[in-house]
């Protein structure tokens, strides 16, 4: 595959225009966090989707605060020392997923390497307090990695979550200016660790920060190495001009067929395109990509 069709302008391509947030569906969502007290980071990282997914209904929660230790060079969210932790959020959370009525939820958090497990034993909180207030909600977490303390990652896997997501977000070679303070081999660690104990495993990586083919290519063969079921590809856009400036814009059909190569290659399942995010359709990609529906789908043929 070739990287002709990318193009390189310091203008946003037509493919990447979005709507304004609207709608009384975004509005009562809006509400509901305001009222809660929660964060999501679909505000803290400025995702383009957030007026289609609120609009619906759905958001990504985000525990722990919305102050994060770490200072990755793609990422609005803040950086610092955040404050006192919050050992109420837990439940709050669980009340907001009861009363949005939701079949599947998705969790993430800042990173918070000040505390002795990482906030680990907040995450396994939370997904119980959503499972008792909300019972039968299919629960997708998407956690840091803990400094690599399988202890605490342990906490998290104890609880059963339906999907454990952990974006290794780019390839080796630049993480030195994009997750300065990640380790790429940490990354597959945890997720290697995640698929040994049986959890349906998802990863999520940006394109247009200066990769090549060659290391796309490479990632895919760690992933499925270590048989991760789940990856996300989307574009990389930079949220103010103090962050890492876009080195390409990548055409939706190289996004196609990336898709084409991962799926070929042994992932379960790729949703790949410009706007795709972490939890971008996690729902649906976590249904159509289950072992039972990929049976049902390959009696079919």
């Amino acid at each position: 595959m070739s990287l002709s069709l990318t193009q390189y302008a310091s203008s946003k391509p037509p493919w990447l225009k979005m709507k304004m947030p609207g709608g009384p569906g975004y509005a009562r969502l809006l509400n509901l966090v305001n009222e809660k007290k929660l964060h999501t980071v679909c505000q803290s990282a400025k995702c383009p989707n957030m007026g289609e997914c609120w609009a619906a209904g759905t958001a990504t929660l985000m525990i722990l605060g919305d102050v994060c230790t770490r200072s990755c060079g793609f990422c609005n969210i803040a950086t610092g020392r955040p404050p006192t932790l919050d050992l109420d959020e837990p439940q709050r959370v669980g009340e907001a997923v009861a009363t949005m009525g939701l079949k599947y939820t998705v969790i993430t958090s800042v990173n918070r390497d000040e505390l002795p497990d990482g906030g680990a034993a907040v995450w396994a909180e939370t997904i119980r307090q959503i499972r008792r207030q909300a019972p039968g909600v299919k629960v997708e977490v998407l956690i840091p990695d803990f400094c690599g303390d399988w202890e605490a990652l342990q906490k998290v896997l104890d609880e059963k979550p339906e999907v454990l997501n952990h974006n290794i977000e780019t390839v080796p070679r630049l993480y030195p200016k994009v997750r300065p303070q990640a380790k790429y081999h940490r990354s597959l660690k945890l997720l290697s660790i995640s698929k040994t104990q049986g959890l349906v495993t998802k990863t999520g990586m940006m394109l247009g920060l200066g990769e090549s083919e060659q290391e796309i290519d490479a990632v895919l063969d760690d992933l499925t190495a270590i048989g991760c079921d789940i990856l996300t590809l989307g574009q990389y856009l930079r949220p103010t001009p103090e962050h890492l400036p876009v080195a390409r814009w990548v055409h939706p059909d190289e996004f196609a067929s990336w898709k084409r190569v991962g799926e070929t290659r042994g992932l379960r399942h790729v949703e790949s395109g410009p706007l795709v995010r972490s939890s971008y359709h996690a729902e649906k990609t976590h249904r159509t990509s289950s072992p039972e529906n990929q049976s049902d789908a390959q009696a079919t043929r």
